[in-house]
C-alpha cells in the first residue's frame, strides 16, 4: 500500500472509445503543433479523499543529439509529505525520449534505507532493450538481460510526454510500453473539444481538452486501470488536473506551481 498510494502518470493518461485504431508502429505520425519547452519546471499536489498526501515534480532537463536523434531528458520526483499516516515514499523517474516521443532510455529509483534502480537502454538500431536492475548505493546488479523488441515503445514517463503531444484532436490509440520488464500498451482517447477546469492556483476557469484511457499494467506511479487528465488548451498542452485508480482508490494530481513566466493558463471562454 506504502508504494502505491501516490500515483501519477503520466502523468495523467487515458478510455471512451472514439473508433478504435490500433496504430502499433505508425502511431507516431500525429502533426498536431504542440511543444516540450526545455527548463519546464511543474509540481502538482496529490489528493486523496480530502488529504494533501504529497507532491510529484516535473522537469524537462535538455535537448541533446545522440547520432541522428534528437533526445529530451525528462525527470519526476514523487515524494509524500511528513507525517502522512503509513506513508514514506520518495521516487525519482527519468527518461529520455526522441521528437516523436520514443523511449531512448529510462531509469527508476526507488528511495529507501536499501535504494533500489531498474534502468532501461534502447537499442534502436539492433532493436534490444538492456535491463539493469540493482542496489543504488553499492552499485550491486542482480539483473543484467537483454530483451528483443520489434516497434517503438514508451517507458512509464516518455508515455506522459507522448500523450501531452497529441491532445486537442479527437482519436484513439493503442500505445505500445515497456514496463516492468514486460511488454503491454496503453489504450488512449483524445477529444478535441474544449472543456473548464478550475484550480486553486488560478482564480478563473482554465480552458483544458480531456483525456482518458486504461492500462493493462501497474504503472510506475501505481497507475493501474482507468485514468482521465485535462490539458491546457494551447500549445505547451500542461498538465491542470489528472484522475486516476491507484491500489487504495481513486486520487487526484493538480496543477500547484510552475516556472513559465511567459505562460498562464488559458482562460476558458462560454
Amino acid at each position: 500500500m506504502k508504494k502505491y498510494l501516490i500515483a501519477i502518470t503520466v502523468i495523467l493518461i487515458s478510455i471512451t472509445i472514439v473508433g478504435l485504431n490500433p496504430l502499433l508502429h505508425n502511431y507516431l505520425e500525429s502533426k498536431y503543433p504542440k511543444k516540450i519547452e526545455v527548463g519546464e519546471d511543474i509540481t502538482y499536489v496529490v489528493k486523496y479523499l480530502m488529504f494533501e498526501i504529497g507532491e510529484i515534480h516535473l522537469k524537462v532537463l535538455r535537448k541533446e543529439t545522440s547520432g541522428k536523434d534528437t533526445l529530451y531528458s525528462a525527470i519526476a520526483y514523487i515524494d509524500s509529505y511528513l507525517g502522512i499516516p503509513f506513508v514514506d515514499l520518495h521516487q525519482i523517474y527519468e527518461t529520455k525520449f526522441d521528437t516523436k516521443q520514443v523511449s531512448h532510455f529510462f531509469k527508476g529509483i526507488l528511495l529507501s534505507t536499501d535504494t533500489t534502480f531498474t534502468k532501461y537502454n534502447f537499442d534502436q538500431s539492433n532493436k534490444k532493450i538492456h535491463i539493469l536492475k540493482g542496489r543504488e548505493r553499492t552499485n550491486k546488479i542482480w539483473t543484467d538481460s537483454i530483451a528483443n523488441y520489434d516497434r517503438n515503445y514508451e517507458d512509464g514517463l516518455s508515455l506522459f510526454y507522448f500523450a501531452r503531444m497529441r491532445t486537442g484532436q479527437t482519436k484513439t490509440i493503442i500505445v505500445p510500453v515497456f514496463i516492468n520488464e514486460k511488454y503491454e500498451k496503453t489504450l488512449i482517447n483524445f477529444y478535441e473539444k474544449v472543456e473548464d477546469q478550475d484550480i486553486d492556483a488560478v482564480d478563473y476557469d482554465i480552458a483544458c481538452v480531456r483525456l482518458d484511457g486504461e492500462t493493462e499494467f501497474r504503472g510506475i506511479f501505481g497507475l493501474t486501470g482507468y485514468f482521465e487528465g485535462w490539458f491546457s488548451d494551447d500549445e505547451r498542452a500542461v498538465p491542470i488536473i489528472a484522475k486516476m485508480q491507484v491500489i487504495i482508490g481513486s486520487i487526484t494530481l493538480e496543477l500547484k506551481e510552475w516556472n513559465k513566466k511567459e505562460w498562464m493558463p488559458p482562460k476558458y471562454k462560454d
